[in-house]
């Protein structure tokens, strides 16, 4: 049997099926391919400038290498004309985030750009495994997110950046837009589903070239332009609520290929339907994460449930139920002691204005203890760090073990013990 030809040059062999719309294609078309639709991505939405500082925020896992190269290659390519570095956060996990910062540093020496480095415990006196310790599996990324929305922020303030790139793919929109509709939280689903998330409020904005870029296709770009990367998942990212979603999404994925940006432009399309005071602002400043429940509430019995899968016939029959009892409001009738009745019918007299929903607005502000731009007065890192510090021991004994001899204890007060307003000093980003 021949080989099968690549789709688009026809001459070359296809080593590669797309896993948007499984395409068969050789290597040098896909990687093409590839390239072109993330600059399409850049020029229809403008997302850039001649001259513009552009910070990467570098991870050193497969997305944010791929975007750094990406961006150099189509840089260089289509004269942008722009300045990159690599903007990267110490999150604080040993043996996970130590050995992936050493591939940020060689990614920095291959492309030949700035690195900067931002600590939590530089800014907020905890380290994620600190944090872990204290409250548990469960939760844990709430506070790392809320935390690396910040640090990326105040690491682009302190370089004098107002523009920071970061490798959302498609899957993580797709993931996004399912977590926030099972919280119910369209405000925040309207924000979230932006290719650039900026504001009036701030001179820092954020935007996400690969956001219509599948993640299988960028494990593939990486791995054909044989990109240095690493490929280790968080330790601590199992217990996330984020986890229910993506294994959601692969399954869907697998049953229909198109499935991933089907969600995100339903994501897209139902955010246009939010109105602006609801949502606020796309702003860069507002609090990144919500306290989401983590766990799933789950019916018991009914349609939906496992054991309360009904037959065609339990099902006429509760059909007939509600008939009849919808029939039977009409004809009830209340009275007052008073003697005043009461029509059960609709009222098409009560004026729109009653029945419309008061929606809530949202008002971005000045943090009062960090001043980082918050909707609440108290900003969500400061909140989180309240409760960290409430509970924090005021001392701890430190023991070191050196070439086999044990040195004194040591009684030492912990980094930054003040309360959250001077934990974290106050930045002008603006």
């Amino acid at each position: 049997m021949p080989p099968t030809p690549c789709a688009l040059c026809h001459t070359s062999r296809a080593l590669i099926i797309r896993p948007k719309n499984h395409q068969k294609l050789c290597k040098a078309c896909f990687l093409d391919l590839f390239e072109t639709e993330i600059h399409n991505t850049i020029t229809s939405n403008s997302l850039f400038h001649p001259g513009e500082r552009i910070a990467i925020g570098a991870s050193g896992g497969k997305d944010s290498t791929v975007l750094a190269s990406v961006l150099q290659t189509l840089n260089e390519r289509h004269h942008y004309g722009l300045d990159f570095l690599l903007l990267s956060i110490d999150e604080g996990i040993k043996g996970y985030r130590d050995d992936s910062l050493e591939t940020v540093k060689r990614n920095a020496q291959q492309y030949s750009m700035p690195l900067s480095i931002v600590g939590y415990d530089e800014l907020y006196g905890w380290t994620m495994d600190q944090v872990v310790s204290q409250i548990g599996n469960k939760g844990n990324c709430t506070y790392c997110g809320v935390f690396r929305r910040q640090a990326l922020d105040r690491g682009a303030a302190r370089l004098g950046i107002t523009h920071v790139v970061t490798g959302h793919n498609a899957d993580d929109m797709a993931e996004t837009v399912l977590m926030n509709l099972l919280r119910g939280d369209l405000p925040r689903l309207s924000r979230a589903t932006s290719i650039v998330t900026a504001s009036a409020a701030s001179d820092i904005k954020r935007s996400k070239p690969l956001k219509y870029a599948y993640e299988k296709e960028i494990v593939l770009y990486a791995h054909h332009k044989g990109l240095d990367y690493f490929s280790t998942e968080c330790i601590y990212s199992p217990e996330a609520f984020r986890g229910s979603a993506r294994t959601l999404i692969k399954n869907l994925e697998r049953v229909r290929p198109s499935a991933i940006l089907d969600v995100v432009r339903s994501g897209e399309d139902m955010a246009r339907l939010v109105p602006v005071e609801v949502s606020g602002s796309v702003a860069s400043g507002t609090d990144g994460l919500g306290a989401a429940e983590d766990a799933e509430a789950e019916g018991e019995g009914g349609c939906g449930g496992s054991s309360g899968r009904a037959s065609g016939g339990e099902m006429a029959v509760m059909e007939q139920r509600l008939r009849e009892e919808e029939a039977a409001g009409g004809r009830e009738t209340d009275f007052t002691t008073q003697g005043q009745r009461h029509d059960r019918s609709p009222n098409t007299s009560i004026p729109a204005a009653r029945m419309a929903k008061k929606l809530p607005k949202q008002h971005l502000q000045r943090c009062a203890r960090c001043g980082y731009l918050s909707s609440q007065a108290v900003c969500k890192a400061c909140m989180l760090l309240q409760g960290l510090n409430k509970n924090r021991p005021k001392t701890e004994i430190r023991i070191s073990v050196e070439d086999g001899e044990r040195s004194p204890p040591a009684r030492t007060l912990p980094r930054r013990m003040e309360e959250a307003m001077n934990i974290v000093p106050p930045i002008n980003i603006t």
